[in-house]
């Protein structure tokens, strides 16, 4: 048997674990909702402690708590901000009440629990910890403060080592030409840069659409308390707040001019998702074109190698997979998944407060840190890593009749297609067909058909 200790709340007493940190209100959370097993993610814990460092020191900056409690608040949130397991003092349940306010109290009663085991001062989850707050506008700050901080500090850096990994392994693939695909069918050639360089300008802008999001995250609602009209909280609360947060951070937090719409919706959080969204399609796009160009070796087209990680079957030796493509596919699919939860969860604001904002928040932090690490493994593991088979790729360009497109401005669409499905039908080069059926002498074709040349939008 545990052994327990008794707490109280509003509703009564209850057992809760002899060592837990957390109390009474935590405890029913605990006994409400075993749903998924899955507390709420440590970047939004480290959000959400961090409000409450810093709403301690904007209330003692504002004479409404005393110093000596602020400091025991501030003291309580540092150790919990350094502890390698913060997450066993946070036992609630992501799918929960849908204000969050189960995990708001689990911060408030930890932090005066461990305060008290601190100094020995006597804390007040609500009247100190939680002083001139509410679960309403402390969770949704929680969501975009722990989003804010992700972006900054994990997915853009990530996006663009990505990017430049790229980059890097384009400028060392220029002189390789190939055949472009459309359909999936063969198209006109394109150099082997130009095609990692469209990866990495899905890369930038993502990039950029996540930048000005920052501009939307670091507006916050915070000290609009229960509906938005600031009950019980400093008029100069917000803005001190916000301006602490921005200290700690080193992120440029303001209150927003309208709390009522950070407390009653949750527009920001979903307008971050679909950018997530959409990183996540062009790293779908990306982790695609990684798989057909390595397909193979023999039966695909063969035209990359990547690097072999690990054994590919059970059954099939020497078969090697795109593990590092694959994984970026999943995590595509999984971001895409989480969208549409909180796409659904954002049209649940009914009048003052939207009531899914735990899910909302875990979803946005999930997909924020897969992302982070699938860009970088895809950078290390799969773009860098990667050789080029350049006798596949040569073979193919030389054979391919599409070729001919660039004789339409001289013999005319017409007869290019004939001399296309000649070459087509009787499986030989391009070039030779040309030669006997264009009219055109031998060495002007050379040069109108060159796949070099033709990979130059100035062609012509």
């Amino acid at each position: 048997m545990t052994e327990t200790r008794t707490a109280r709340d509003t509703l009564g007493e209850i057992e809760i674990p002899a060592d837990a940190l957390w109390d009474a209100q935590t405890q029913r959370a605990v006994l409400n909702f075993p749903v998924s097993g899955r507390g709420m993610p440590r970047p939004f814990i480290h959000a959400l402690i961090e409000i409450k460092r810093c709403a301690a020191q904007t209330n003692s900056d504002l004479g409404t708590l005393p110093v000596v409690s602020a400091q025991t608040i501030i003291q309580a949130c540092d150790q919990l901000l350094a502890s390698e397991d913060v997450e066993q003092h946070f036992p609630v349940d992501v799918f929960q009440t849908g204000s969050g306010t189960s995990s708001n109290m689990n911060a408030n009663e930890v932090i005066a629990n461990l305060g008290k085991n601190i100094s020995g001062n006597a804390l007040s989850p609500n009247d100190d910890v939680n002083l001139g707050q509410s679960s309403n506008d402390v969770i949704p700050t929680s969501i975009q403060v722990s989003c804010a901080m992700l972006l900054v500090d994990k997915l853009i850096p990530a996006l663009r080592y990505l990017s430049d990994s790229i980059n890097s392994k384009a400028a060392s693939l220029d002189n390789v030409v190939k055949t472009g695909r459309t359909h999936l069918m063969d198209a006109m050639p394109v150099t082997m840069g130009q095609a990692l360089r469209s990866w990495s300008s899905q890369i930038d802008y993502n990039i950029a659409s996540l930048e000005q999001r920052l501009n939307w995250l670091t507006t916050l609602g915070i000290g609009g308390t229960a509906v938005g009209t600031g009950i019980n909280s400093h008029p100069e609360f917000s803005s001190g707040i916000c301006s602490h947060l921005s200290k700690r951070t080193g992120i440029d937090f303001r209150p927003a001019d309208n709390p009522f719409a950070h407390i009653g919706s949750q527009d920001t959080s979903l307008a971050l998702s679909g950018d997530l969204k959409t990183v996540a399609a062009s790293i779908m796009k990306i982790a695609n074109d990684l798989r057909w160009m390595n397909s193979g070796p023999l039966a695909g087209l063969g035209e990359i190698e990547l690097e072999a990680l690990q054994p590919g079957s059970s059954i099939m030796p020497g078969k090697v997979n795109p593990v590092i493509p694959e994984s970026a596919a999943m995590v595509a699919a999984q971001v895409m998944g989480n969208d549409t939860a909180v796409t659904v969860g954002a049209q649940s604001g009914n009048f003052e407060l939207n009531v899914m904002l735990p899910m909302i928040g875990n979803n946005l932090v999930e997909s924020l840190l897969l992302l982070t690490n699938i860009s970088r493994l895809l950078a290390d593991k799969a773009i860098t890593s990667f050789n080029v088979n350049e006798d596949n790729i040569s073979a193919a360009l030389g054979k391919n009749p599409i070729l001919v497109t660039a004789l339409n401005p001289i013999i005319g669409y017409e007869s290019a297609a004939k001399i296309a499905k000649t070459a087509y039908a009787e499986k030989r080069p391009v070039m030779e067909v040309a030669i006997e059926m264009s009219g055109l002498p031998e060495d002007q074709l050379k040069d109108l058909l060159d796949p070099t040349k033709l990979t130059d939008n100035n062609t012509g």
